[in-house]
């Protein structure tokens, strides 16, 4: 990914996604799957749960996304509740299957990202000294995440700055922002990084939301309340699914949009396994002009295949 960064003529589209639970979510997963290879993007990443309760599951997923198909894909990595020896396991686990690309992030405690951290007593204390264990164990390029809405624990711009810059310096190649909603913020996190001297890729994360149950859900990922603004612009089209569905769509285009003509190295979406709305933001995109077109898509694949892993 760091070679993709240093090289690219134009903005970066990748994906993320989660490893399915049962046979139900694995069949949606990758009809998402192959649904978004067909887009051609840079590299997909697939999370880890809390506790490291999809370690497993990740590592499945992520290596069989880069057997099965022509994507680059990424792993994430968590350091809640685990030891430094179970977090050298995993780190070795990726390595075993071809696996050079880690997100590598403190995590949140079980019950969300507001409750607060416990060191475990033989593990790590947070995603710096994360960093340094997966480049002290291989080649491999790493990512971190960052905050333009603050960390809902300390909600502190210049921390958060400093924190991101602490990253890099331990050996991060690249960043992705946690999802937001209004592209001053992620500006102004730019800015102040800038301003310390770091010039981290800082790539910014995109969740469409497209129901307005879907406004509980980000308060618990990101551990603030969706904008006011967004609520009100989703609340104004009333009932109608499909009329907050498209206002849904619309924010986020809009939000892309303004990231593209700032200058942003890449869009990162968030896709919760369901590609539909993100293949229309990224349609919309391409076809303003506003995105130039990704990677060659790749060839058709066979709809029904779908990896054990």
């Amino acid at each position: 990914m760091s070679d993709v960064l240093a090289t690219a003529d134009r903005p970066l589209v990748s994906f993320e996604l989660f490893p399915a639970r049962n046979d139900d979510e694995q069949k949606i997963l990758w009809r998402t799957v192959r649904d978004l290879e067909a887009l051609g993007p840079d590299f997909v990443s697939v999370t880890y749960g809390a506790s490291g309760s999809t370690r497993d599951r990740t590592v499945g997923a992520t290596a069989a996304i880069a057997q099965h198909t022509t994507l680059r894909t990424m792993a994430h990595l968590t350091c809640v509740s685990q030891t430094r020896e179970e977090l050298r396991h995993t780190i070795g686990a990726y390595a075993d299957v071809g696996i050079r690309n880690v997100l590598a992030i403190r995590g949140d405690m079980p019950g969300g990202p507001t409750v607060p951290f416990e060191q475990h007593p033989g593990g790590l204390a947070n995603a710096t000294e994360l960093v340094r264990l997966v480049r002290e164990l291989g080649d491999f390029c790493v990512g971190v995440a960052a905050f333009p809405d603050l960390h809902p624990q300390a909600r502190d711009a210049d921390l958060d700055a400093r924190i991101l810059v602490q990253k890099a310096e331990a050996g991060a190649d690249f960043a992705i922002t946690q999802l937001f909603f209004t592209a001053e913020r992620y500006l102004d996190l730019v800015r102040r990084v800038r301003d310390l001297g770091c010039d981290l890729p800082i790539i910014p994360g995109i969740m469409p939301v497209t129901r307005l149950g879907q406004i509980q859900r980000f308060a618990e990922l990101s551990g603030a309340d969706l904008p006011d603004w967004v609520v009100s612009r989703l609340n104004e089209v009333g009932e109608d699914p499909q009329a907050v569905r498209r206002a849904g769509i619309d924010i986020a285009t809009e939000l892309c949009e303004q990231l593209l003509a700032a200058g942003v190295p890449g869009l990162h979406f968030i896709t919760m396994n369901r590609s539909l709305a993100t293949r229309e933001i990224h349609g919309r995109l391409v076809g303003s002009g506003v995105l130039p077109t990704a990677r060659p898509a790749a060839p058709a694949r066979p709809r029904n295949a779908v990896p054990t892993a």
